[in-house]
């Protein structure tokens, strides 16, 4: 697990999970958010504009532009507000 843009030293961390995006097994923190863990681990990449294919990724981290939908367990959710959990299946929507 890349733990390079986490904040190191005296912080709790809950307990470690494992979740899966597309082929990839992502190492998180239980109580971290979907959209924390990817950024923690070097994804930003999160899904495309339909009509430029643009990058899109994490913007407000709260849930309110959508920016940083992805499909969780085959459902359309906002990856800055659902909570990581063992054996999660995240699915990012970015065109080739």
């Amino acid at each position: 697990m890349n733990d390079d843009l986490r904040i190191q030293g005296a912080v709790f961390r809950g307990r470690p999970v494992r979740f899966q995006v597309d082929d990839q097994w992502i190492q998180s923190y239980e109580g971290e958010t979907v959209a924390a863990a990817l950024w923690a681990c070097g994804i930003r990449h999160l899904r495309s504009s339909p009509v430029m294919a643009a990058p899109r990724g994490m913007f407000c981290y709260m849930g309110l532009c959508q920016e940083c939908v992805v499909l969780i367990d085959g459902k359309r959710e906002t990856s800055c507000s659902f909570p990581v959990s063992d054996g999660l299946r995240v699915s990012l929507l970015k065109t080739p």
